[in-house]
């Protein structure tokens, strides 16, 4: 028999999609207030993996990848959908997002996304939130799944995951 134990803390972070910078500007100064110190921002880049978003959000959009110095538990990751899906709703226009937040959690071994949307691949973790595990690693380097979004795919996004994960590991040592 198994015996259970708590889940070490997992690091924080945030993917987001903006076309407006001063939306961006301000949502990013409630997250810092709201998780705490930002630990890594990655520079935004432009967002080309699909057009899914222009007729909600505007052109162009961008990328920007946050993290937290704050470790959080993985059950938090719920209550944190919850609150920046209200983030998104207050800074919409017209029912229209000008900020797409999607936050998730790593740990050494993978990357999780939360979402509200389900599939077969998704886990229901209660009050309307799903997570999928988007990527793993393993081989030293982050690999994907069938479902895996195409932009999660890309190298540029392991790339950002794996400077994330190198703070994550530092994080763990500290605690």
């Amino acid at each position: 028999m198994g015996i259970a134990k708590e889940h070490d803390k997992v690091k924080l972070v945030i993917p987001i999609l903006f076309s407006d910078n001063e939306v961006f500007n301000k949502v990013k100064e409630i997250l810092l207030e709201k998780f705490g110190e930002i630990d890594f921002e990655s520079s935004p880049f432009s967002f080309e993996f699909t057009d899914y978003y222009n007729q909600e959000m505007g052109t162009p959009i961008y990328r920007c990848f946050i993290s937290f110095k704050n470790l959080i538990t993985p059950e938090e990751l719920v209550n944190i959908k919850i609150f920046t899906n209200e983030l998104e709703e207050k800074f919409a226009t017209d029912k229209k997002r000008k900020i797409n937040l999607d936050p998730g959690y790593l740990c050494l071994g993978k990357f999780i996304l939360a979402t509200t949307k389900d599939q077969q691949h998704r886990i229901y973790m209660g009050k309307g939130i799903f997570e999928e595990i988007t990527l793993f690693y393993r081989n030293k380097e982050w690999q994907h799944y069938e479902w895996t979004y195409p932009d999660y795919r890309s190298e540029k996004y392991k790339t950002i995951l794996t400077q994330i994960r190198e703070i994550y590991k530092k994080n763990l040592k500290n605690s």
